[in-house]
């Protein structure tokens, strides 16, 4: 691993964690850090007793492919604070924007099957003429040209096809990369290549430091699929690919499901933890309720919060128009700020960073408003609420003016 002591020390006194303590669970495997090794970018710990993080999509469609708008994006996320930036093009110029996305200092993601397709449908016409070495080649050119993480979706195989396709789901296989490679078994008859080749897969990525995180192919689309037959035998799967992982010395982490009600994210943490070996956990949202597009990004930071509290490490953020359309700048935006207001959230309930809160609190009741907003999550926007509405008494807000309990 390319993470020095020094490294270890700035990221113990960051996260406010015992510097001990965090080499054994690096060395465990409890915590990854998102570091490739041809990259000069700050290290971001993900799991263990480390602050929750927050990863943010963005990238291209075959509908909408500009490359400035999706610099734009993960500017704008990286602003509003996520920690890491995935890019999940699937349309445009996608090397030119890789390249470009990694000359911004924050950790990079890539979903490598998605490069592979649209290679081959290019170049042929259809993912069902995709080679076998299509998926290696691009994962060893990410790999030299810095990519931190990779979604890796080894955990969908025929036998794990098998389960879903004689399940009830509603919605079938809602993972866009877990579709494309159903497809492809399905047409040529033979095993994932990521699954059946895993190990060539690891050789490929150890030297540069990647971390595999481990896709869920098979995550439920909506809450009447979740926690069902499918999408746990293949959580069994990735298991034994996180030993496997560890075996090798490659960092690891696993995917969560998508569409999880309320009442049943609490099973599925701590199932993932103990059937992966309390690998860090990467879960989308979880969304809690299919009724919600528009606020998606709502209902997926109730799940994150509620998610991250019983042990899920790393959030990825929902945006207001997921279901609906490719996310603008503002959508981005929206996204990061309601999955840090959940990863804060959980944080608090794990015993982290209530000093920020008490900060608030304090400059609240001495209406000291400029220090209240530097201890805030988007000060920014606070700050221009405020300044539309202003009180005739400006230690007050025009809430309740006079009649204000502080004052």
């Amino acid at each position: 691993m390319n993470i020095t002591a020094q490294d270890i020390k700035t990221i113990a006194e960051r996260e406010g964690v015992d510097r001990e303590a965090l080499q054994k669970a690096i060395a465990s495997g409890r915590v990854i850090i998102l570091k490739n090794a041809r990259r000069h970018i700050e290290p971001v710990p993900v799991g263990g007793d480390t602050t929750v993080k927050v990863n943010a999509n963005i990238g291209m469609s075959p509908e909408i492919a500009d490359e400035k708008k999706e610099v734009e994006k993960a500017k704008a996320a990286m602003k509003a604070g996520a920690d890491t930036i995935m890019d999940l093009s699937v349309g445009g110029d996608t090397w030119s924007l890789l390249k470009r996305l990694l000359k911004l200092e924050i950790p990079l993601g890539t979903v490598p099957v998605y490069e592979a397709a649209l290679d081959t449908v290019r170049r042929t016409g259809s993912i069902l003429d995709m080679e076998e070495d299509a998926l290696f080649n691009v994962i060893e050119r990410q790999a030299k040209m810095g990519v931190d993480f990779m979604t890796i979706h080894a955990g969908i195989t025929k036998k794990t096809l098998e389960t879903v396709d004689r399940s009830t789901r509603v919605t079938g296989i809602v993972s866009r990369g877990g579709s494309l490679l159903a497809r492809w078994m399905r047409h040529t008859e033979k095993e994932n290549p990521l699954y059946r080749d895993f190990h060539y897969l690891l050789e490929l990525i150890k030297d540069h430091h990647v971390v595999v995180s481990l896709g869920d192919a098979l995550r439920p689309g909506c809450i009447a699929d979740a926690t069902d037959r499918a999408q746990i035998e293949e959580l069994i799967l990735l298991g034994g690919l996180v030993e496997e992982c560890r075996r090798a010395g490659v960092g690891v982490m696993v995917e969560g499901p998508g569409h999880v009600p309320l009442n049943e994210i609490e099973a599925n943490v701590l199932l993932q933890k103990k059937v992966c070996k309390d690998a860090p956990f990467y879960v989308l949202g979880p969304i809690v309720t299919d009724i919600a597009a528009g606020y998606d990004h709502i209902a997926g930071a109730i799940g994150g919060a509620v998610a991250a509290m019983h042990g899920a490490d790393f959030l990825c953020y929902v945006t207001p128009s997921e279901h609906l359309a490719l996310p603008d700048v503002e959508d981005v935006r929206q996204g990061v700020i309601a999955s840090k207001i959940a990863a804060h959230a959980a944080d608090v309930a794990r015993g982290r960073g209530r000093h920020r809160d008490l900060q608030v609190a304090g400059a609240r009741a001495k209406l000291d408003w400029e220090e209240q907003f530097k201890h805030l999550l988007d000060p920014e926007r606070a700050c221009a609420v405020r300044g539309r509405r202003h009180p005739r008494d400006p230690r007050v807000c025009t809430m309740c003016g006079d009649f204000c309990s502080m004052k």
